[in-house]
């Protein structure tokens, strides 16, 4: 098998550009990226035995007339995931004030990148797998939002599709004149291969985490707690009528086959084709679920901090928050497995 990258032109909203497709050329599994709308990893999806393609990452029907940047595939979420209160944090005696973008216009949500285009930098494909880097720089791709963060930063992404999995490769560098406080998150969307209803009710789902970040209002409140009984779910469970939208801690998957990565969730369901696990390495402590009113999709969202982790450091609240000195770098992993029945 060999895997290779198609370009083409793609238009969602006001922004046309090109859209790389990373796949087998046997024609098995692909991969659809959006640079021009934040290196959005739209797609992802497996050949049926009745030939029709299959969609791993949801992505909503719209997309093309309203491409809203966290709605759909796999949104990058940095320098922060979640939200941040009010919009406004202290860092090192200097407040930073930043747009209001979450849905109340109360708070700043998901950070710079999910929002703006990205640069490709590499893509490539071999025997193995295809790939894509994209490059985020602050003072490049963003320049007007240079006084709202406390230094520059590079984010590089990296996709790589193989022919069960889709792996995600972060490399950070701080190449600004001071500390760089950031965290990463991905808003993932997924519904699997072989559901035969649009309602992710009878997928069943666990979440190998112990403790919850105790919210008010969408937001942490600073205090994690042990699981409430309706959203336990060490042990799969379907997901029934719960409304998930919580910031979860205390992962105790076990590493896999010295991979350094270890499991945080799986996916499946009874009438799907196979089962998706998703695995990260220990970068990533935190993991978000979330079920959108649609309810044709279920987010898990590895992030390494929790919402609102800016403000929690100040308080002295171990929430993940990290601090990149200058010239410092920073790398993390996070793969989608996709296993499927008869494997």
């Amino acid at each position: 098998m060999a895997f290779e990258v198609r370009i083409t032109q793609g238009k969602a909203g006001d922004r046309t550009g090109d859209v790389y497709e990373l796949t087998d050329t046997a024609g098995t599994v692909r991969a659809e990226v959006w640079p021009q709308h934040g290196f959005n990893c739209l797609k992802w999806q497996v050949r049926q035995a009745d030939g029709r393609w299959a969609d791993i990452l949801f992505h909503m029907p719209d997309w093309e007339t309203n491409p809203v940047p966290t709605r759909s595939g796999h949104p990058i979420l940095f320098p922060f995931p979640g939200r941040i209160r009010d919009g406004r944090f202290n860092f090192q005696g200097k407040t930073y004030q930043l747009p209001f973008t979450d849905s109340t216009k109360q708070h700043a949500i998901h950070g710079f990148t999910p929002r703006n285009s990205w640069r490709v930098t590499d893509w490539n494909g071999d025997d193995s797998f295809a790939f894509v880097t994209g490059e985020f720089n602050l003072a490049k791709d963003l320049p007007s939002a240079l006084p709202l963060w406390p230094s520059d930063f590079k984010l590089s992404i990296t996709y790589r599709l193989y022919s069960d999995k889709l792996r995600v490769d972060a490399r950070l560098e701080n190449v600004g004149s001071g500390p760089l406080p950031f965290g990463l998150g991905y808003h993932g969307y997924f519904r699997l291969p072989g559901m035969n209803e649009p309602d992710i009710s009878a997928c069943v789902l666990q979440a190998k985490v112990n403790e919850i970040w105790e919210a008010e209002n969408n937001l942490p409140t600073g205090w994690r707690k042990e699981l409430p009984g309706e959203l336990d779910f060490r042990q799969p469970r379907a997901v029934g009528a719960t409304a998930l939208d919580h910031v979860f801690t205390g992962v105790f998957g076990e590493e896999t086959r010295n991979s350094g990565l270890h499991e945080l969730a799986n996916l499946f369901h009874p009438s799907a084709s196979g089962r998706l696990r998703v695995l990260a390495d220990s970068s990533f402590r935190e993991l978000v679920l979330f079920t959108p009113q649609h309810r044709h999709a279920v987010a898990i969202e590895p992030y390494s901090c929790s919402a609102d982790a800016a403000n929690f450091s100040e308080r002295g609240i171990d929430s993940g928050w990290r601090v990149l000195e200058v010239g410092g770098e920073w790398e993390s992993a996070v793969e989608y497995r996709w296993e499927p029945a008869d494997v």
